[in-house]
Parts: structure tokens; C-alpha cells; sequence
């Protein structure tokens, strides 16, 4: 077996992954979505940040996939710059996805709750 070769199996394998984390991340929500419709628990909100986080996990799969592909197999320069228009749409959907889930822009952080249960502000914003 040569470099090529094992790279590709690599590759390859981190695609599968990356698949894989979707749809067992979107099954298993599912099943918990249902299960939780079931006990008449609020379900909407948890099934979205269920979904959304295996999403970005099988993201992050199929970006590895893709660097060590392109990067180690094929680097051509139209190779590469079709790899960085790829990252750069998944890049842009992880980011999406994060804000949609945590409610909040990535770099402000989550506000302390006080003794009496009310946020207090960052001093450090």
C-alpha cells in the first residue's frame, strides 16, 4: 500500500465518520424528541441543539476528510483553492449552526447567574 493509498483509506474513513455522526446524532435526537413528547417535556429547543450539535460534529468529520485529501493526495492548486471554498462554506455553517444553538455570537461569554438567580454582567465586555 502506498502514502496515496493510505491517506485515501484515511480520508475516506473521516468521511464515513463524519456521515455517521450525522445520522446516528439525528436518529438518536429523534428518539429523545419522541421520548420527551411522550413525558409532555418541552422538546423543540432540545431536539434543535441535539441536531445541531452532531451536525457540526459530522462537519468537522468531513473537513478533516477533505484537508487530508486534497492536501496529501491531490495538491493541486485547483485542488487546493476548490478545498478552501469547501472549508470556507462548512466553516460558515459550523459557525451558523453555533450561534443558532448557543443563542449567542461565539466570543461573548455566558452571563454569570447571581445568588438570586439573576444575570450579572460581565466586567471583562
Amino acid at each position: 500500500m502506498t502514502f496515496v493509498d493510505a491517506v485515501e483509506v484515511v480520508a475516506i474513513g473521516l468521511e464515513s465518520a463524519g456521515v455517521a455522526a450525522i445520522a446516528i446524532g439525528a436518529l438518536v435526537a429523534t428518539v429523545l424528541a419522541i421520548i420527551s413528547v411522550g413525558r409532555r417535556n418541552p422538546t423543540y429547543n432540545r431536539f434543535r441543539e441535539q441536531l445541531g450539535r452532531s451536525i457540526l460534529l459530522g462537519l468537522e468529520f468531513l473537513v478533516a476528510g477533505d484537508i487530508c485529501r486534497t492536501v496529501a493526495v491531490t495538491p493541486t492548486l485547483e485542488n487546493v483553492a476548490i478545498l478552501g471554498i469547501i472549508v470556507l462554506v462548512r466553516t460558515f455553517l459550523s459557525f451558523s449552526l453555533e450561534v443558532e444553538i448557543s443563542g449567542r455570537l461565539p466570543w461573548h461569554s455566558v452571563p454569570a447567574i447571581s445568588a438570586v438567580g439573576k444575570p450579572q454582567p460581565n466586567p471583562l465586555e
